[in-house]
């Protein structure tokens, strides 16, 4: 057992309490090693001390036993608290050497949970390429085919993406025996780096290709189909598995991304998997009835206006609307419009005014 027992709250300085399970004692660790690893903060001696604070709480509190003996010593106070222990000497009460991998749980090298350094450098998946599409409204409600022109890291046509000169070989790294990481002690933990002799790829080249330097890469244009499907609405994003960069040391390629951006109509607008359209129609047709054409995007159909249709009156018209590969489709809703002629001849306004002292009777706005 060590002295800092009584001294820290190892609990308060993981940021959990005391009767948090270990996965939220080991998820609370990762965000701060995280946020206060020395490689993060290479100016900050207070975030290096916090970090070597934490990082003494996690290797008491993720051991089931040793916890037990740190609450049972807290527990206790100062008063006979230093009298023997299991815990042996040493900065951690005996406790022994560790990799700092293995506190980790198996996330990998160091660098995988930092974001720098790392393990070996085995087979990496290349990264996404992102685009934009721009489509008409009706190829976006109809679906289509189009393509797209990229600009990526590709494969290299010289050396297939190996990296070596054709006709030549690898030999294996001398740095690190051809395991790709390198190993150092700093005290509690243990690291592995990669090498730096071989970049962490274990073996090093005899000769570099002359088209990519031993990249394994070049940047190229490369034209691809995309199917769009049916309904895609503006803004969507359409992926395109194994389509982006190279990977690297034989990894699958990225994926790539196409966004789509919609035009508009000139007559429709869309609402979901439905379309919307305003209708004029005539005062005579609204106040009479009539069966009027409405367009489509498949096409002109008729549709029934009853008599008296008010101004703002909305009718639907099933299955005219948005059609996706599976799934009912939408349908169209025509709003009417009534039009008012802007000028009536003396003959119209004299009946129209013969109407109105007749017929209407009751004030349209008396419910406001």
């Amino acid at each position: 057992m060590n002295r800092s027992w009584l001294e820290k709250d190892y609990y308060r300085l993981l940021g959990v309490g005391k009767d948090a399970d270990q996965a939220a004692i080991k998820k609370s660790y990762r965000r701060l090693a995280q946020k206060l690893h020395p490689d993060a903060n290479p100016d900050d001696d207070k975030a290096t001390d916090r970090f070597k604070d934490v990082s003494e709480a996690y290797s008491v509190l993720s051991d089931p036993d040793r916890r037990k003996e740190y609450d049972q010593v807290r527990s206790m106070g100062a008063a006979g608290a230093f009298g023997g222990s299991a815990g042996g000497s040493g900065p951690f009460g005996g406790a022994q050497q560790v990799r700092i991998e293995d506190l980790l749980g198996g996330v990998g090298g160091i660098g995988d949970l930092f974001g720098f350094g790392g393990g070996r450098r085995g087979p990496q998946r290349g990264s996404d390429v992102s685009t934009v599409l721009d489509m008409t409204f009706e190829e976006a409600v109809r679906g289509t085919t189009a393509s797209v022109r990229i600009e990526s890291p590709d494969r290299c046509s010289r050396c297939g993406g190996g990296g070596a000169e054709p006709g030549t070989s690898f030999d294996v790294c001398a740095g690190c025996g051809g395991t790709g990481t390198v190993a150092s002690n700093q005290g509690f933990f243990s690291f592995t780096n990669p090498c730096p002799q071989c970049g962490g790829s274990g073996k090093t080249l005899d000769s570099p290709c002359l088209n990519c330097r031993g990249s394994g890469h070049e940047r190229r244009s490369r034209t691809i189909k995309v199917r769009i499907p049916p309904g895609v609405k503006d803004g969507n994003t359409i992926r395109l598995r194994g389509k982006g960069s190279a990977g690297a040391r034989g990894g699958p390629a990225g994926d790539l991304l196409v966004q789509v951006r919609v035009g508009t109509h000139r007559l429709f607008t869309r609402s979901g998997d439905d379309l919307k359209l305003r209708l004029p129609v005539s005062f005579t047709e609204a106040a009479l009835g009539a069966k009027v054409e409405v367009p489509t995007l498949n096409g002109p159909v008729t549709l029934k206006i009853p008599a008296g249709t008010s101004s703002g009156k909305t009718f639907r018209v099933r299955k005219q609307g948005v059609r996706r590969d599976r799934g009912r489709p939408g349908d169209l809703l025509v709003t009417v419009q009534v039009t008012v002629p802007p000028k009536l001849p003396k003959d119209a306004r004299k009946m129209l005014e013969e109407f109105r002292d007749l017929y209407e009777t009751e004030n349209p706005r008396d419910n406001l």
